[in-house]
């Protein structure tokens, strides 16, 4: 199974046409920026990067790591590489359902040592062109938690409310 569809791929680059899609990483940022300051990494990977805009958010806290962005709206990006954390910033509830297990497999691929994922947990604002609703995964987080624990480790939760419901977790690599 894919972890996106060719016509997933259509939707995702129409509502990146949206210029207040995808600004949750400004939000996190601060505190990815803390955690990367506190354990001395030096790479990180946006999975569900859209427009970049964890890197420019780390680069006005002055914190310079090796960045690899990966979207697969963005194809020029290239592959998900791996990295000391990997950030996936509200991307997992987007997810189709029928990809996730294949999503979760690859960022437990490229998850060399952390894992900083943020899910929002109720509807977006934002909807597809067919009229469904944006987060086409709305789960609890310990709906959540039974898809990450077989995978991770959970080292933090924590929940939020930046732009509705939500948590993020820090995840070790198993």
């Amino acid at each position: 199974m894919p972890t996106i569809t060719q016509s997933y791929i259509e939707e995702q680059k129409l509502l990146h046409k949206n210029p207040n899609y995808g600004v949750a990483s400004l939000s996190f940022a601060p505190i990815i920026a803390q955690l990367i300051q506190d354990n001395a990494w030096t790479s990180v990977s946006d999975y569900g990067a859209g427009k970049k805009r964890l890197q420019g958010a780390l680069s006005k806290l002055s914190v310079s790591v090796k960045y690899s962005p990966y979207d697969p709206a963005y194809p020029e990006y290239g592959d998900p590489q791996p990295a000391d954390l990997v950030c996936c910033l509200d991307v997992l509830e987007h997810v189709e359902p029928e990809c996730l297990s294949d999503v979760l497999g690859q960022l437990e691929c490229i998850t060399t040592d952390y894992g900083f994922f943020s899910i929002h947990c109720g509807p977006a604002v934002k909807v597809l062109s067919d009229g469904r609703n944006a987060h086409l995964i709305q789960e609890s987080p310990s709906w959540w938690l039974q898809k990450l624990c077989p995978r991770f480790e959970i080292v933090h939760l924590q929940r939020h409310n930046y732009m509705g419901e939500g948590f993020w977790v820090l995840v070790a690599k198993k």
